[in-house]
């Protein structure tokens, strides 16, 4: 009994030097930090804090955190949000009188804001600072060093393979030195073998990723806390400047300021759209052009350019966007007395494809009735660019072929003076009395350009002029880390096609002298991975170097039995030895 332990004693300790051997031949091939847990109950408090910090910086949080991430941001896709869309934000809780209130406190009519996504997102980034620092001094110290030294028994390698030459071990080890270095392999002599290593662009890759990630988060942060973004409606003749109040509607985010605008104005000096006349397509736009004069600052010189739709722009930080197109008929509107109380371009609103268009034409000032009180006139627009008769709901086609407008015509109290907004669009019937006809029925006439309606009693007249102007819808937008959030992107899909394509590998070359008075060559490879990459280049390597150092006949071989020679290209597979 105590022959066999005394025995199996050596034998285990061998084994566990060999082990140790490979261990340290194979360290270092990555910058994965440790998994060993900390002993909770003996450190207390501390070891909860160590125990936490290595889950929060661990590889598997850091992915359930971008899941949720991900996971988080649909409902911001999926539910109207209060920083895009008030209008449609109202029209749900008017709808959903049970559900809104729920969305409320869950915070999903504002996610990005909310508390429990700004926690993942900061959690997120958290955890991939503590994972990139330690693994970035950790890679810089791999790279100030130099490969390990080759283990004791290279036959325990997965890539392997030997074969004995003529030539001095030193000479093999000096040309194995150069073919290595030649093939981009760091390479060093460490006693009688050469190391060396290649492949460190996976761990670049890897890092390049993790710190990808990291410029996004940023980039999206700063994106959104700095935005800006407005749209205005401009007719043709009319121009704009970069200030708030000549905004139609406007939201930007919670860091953004006034001044942070950029200074630029410009005027619409034409606008050209065409369509397609035949064929199934018929009415699809060809081409959305604005013809813009703008110019920079308070005395820049002024420019021409012509902006498309994604085309837009670019000034400053800010880009001009065209993004929608109307028609805005000139519209003449005079008293009993014929005087001229109105006269302006009045935008109207599509309403389909074909531009079938509405809007609200309001006199608000300066009108007297026929007995010269002081009141004010509304009109109900309906523009058919292309009427065809016997269609009075939809015009036939976006362009102006045929031009029809009907009117509608009411007076009374606008509701301007009340102090409560109202779009300049709709008008507002509560408070007002239509024109009656002869027939006691609500005023309205189709009108013609260049034709005018005559109100009732002396009441004044509306003309339809045979100008129409046209108008174009522009977005002003302020996307300060979007050109950071795009180079972020990109780095991250090279980091990632690195870390995934690159294999980092080590090569051994030892040579020494054997019993016999050749010297013994062995060459062995290690991955990272299960990688059929290893060998093949494994045997690369091998026969490149043994047409350098060739291969002696064994004792006892001769010429005429070529089998005995070794084949370096043969890479047996793991644990075996040739």
């Amino acid at each position: 009994m105590s022959d066999t332990t005394d025995k199996a004693a050596p034998a285990a300790a061998e084994g566990q030097d060999q082990d140790q051997d490979l261990g340290a031949a194979g360290s270092q091939l990555s910058t994965a930090p440790a998994e060993d847990a900390p002993n909770l109950p003996s450190l207390g408090v501390i070891g909860w804090v160590r125990w936490f910090w290595r889950q929060l910086t661990s590889m598997r949080v850091a992915l359930l955190l971008l899941l949720l991430l991900s996971l988080g941001a649909i409902p911001g896709s999926l539910i109207p949000q209060t920083g895009i869309d008030e209008t449609k934000v109202a029209a749900f809780r008017q709808a959903h009188k049970t559900l809104a209130p729920v969305y409320d406190k869950l915070g999903l009519f504002h996610v990005y804001g909310s508390v429990w996504f700004s926690a993942i997102y900061i959690l997120l980034f958290v955890s991939l600072i503590g994972c990139i620092v330690p693994r970035t001094w950790q890679f810089v110290g791999q790279l100030r060093g130099r490969p390990p030294g080759a283990p004791k028994r290279l036959t325990r390698l997965p890539a392997y393979t030997t074969w004995r030459t003529e030539a001095e071990p030193e000479q093999v080890r000096e040309a194995a030195l150069a073919l290595l270095k030649k093939r981009r392999f760091r390479a060093h002599l460490a006693g009688d073998a050469v190391a060396a290593e290649k492949g460190y662009l996976r761990e670049v890759g890897n890092l390049a990723f993790h710190i990808a990630l990291i410029v996004m988060l940023v980039a999206f942060a700063w994106g959104q806390l700095f935005k800006s973004e407005g749209n205005k409606l401009i007719v043709e003749g009319d121009g704009f400047s970069n200030t708030l109040t000549q905004y139609d509607d406007f939201k930007s985010g919670n860091l953004f300021g006034q001044d942070d605008l950029d200074p630029f104005s410009f005027t619409l000096k034409e606008f050209k759209g065409t369509y397609e006349a035949t064929g199934p397509n018929r009415g699809t736009p060809r081409t959305y052009e604005a013809d813009l004069v703008y110019s920079e600052g308070a005395d820049g010189k002024e420019r021409k350019t012509t902006v498309k739709v994604n085309e837009p722009l670019e000034i400053g930080g800010s880009k001009v966007y065209l993004v929608s197109h109307g028609y805005a008929p000139v519209i003449t509107v005079r008293d009993s007395k014929g005087n001229e109380v109105f006269h302006d371009a009045v935008p109207l609103l599509p309403l389909d494809g074909n531009v079938t268009s509405t809007g609200a034409i309001k006199v608000m000032d300066g009108y007297r009735d026929a007995k010269g009180a002081w009141d004010q006139l509304g009109f109900q627009a309906f523009l058919l660019p292309t009427y065809v008769p016997g269609n009075e709901l939809a015009s036939q086609f976006p362009a102006l072929l045929s031009p029809i407008m009907n009117v509608e015509a009411y007076h009374g109290d606008l509701g301007v003076n009340s102090g409560l907004p109202q779009s300049v669009y709709q008008l507002n019937k509560k408070n007002l009395t239509g024109f009656k006809d002869g027939k006691g029925a609500q005023l309205r006439k189709n009108l013609r350009p260049g034709d005018t309606l005559t109100l009732p009693n002396g009441a004044g007249s509306i003309t339809f002029e045979k100008e129409i102007k046209e108008w174009a819808g522009f977005q002003v937008a302020r996307q300060p880390g979007s050109g950071w959030a795009l180079a972020g992107a990109l780095a991250a899909i090279f980091g990632l096609a690195a870390s995934l394509f690159i294999q980092r590998r080590r090569v051994w070359v030892r040579a020494t002298t054997g019993d016999d008075g050749l010297t013994v060559v062995e060459m062995a490879g290690l991955g990272r991975s299960e990688s059929a990459k290893v060998p093949e280049e494994l045997g690369d390597l091998a026969g490149i170097l043994y047409d350098r150092a060739p291969g002696a006949a064994a004792p006892g071989d001769t010429d005429d039995d070529p089998s005995d020679t070794p084949d370096p290209q043969a890479v047996p597979a793991e644990g075996a030895e040739k």
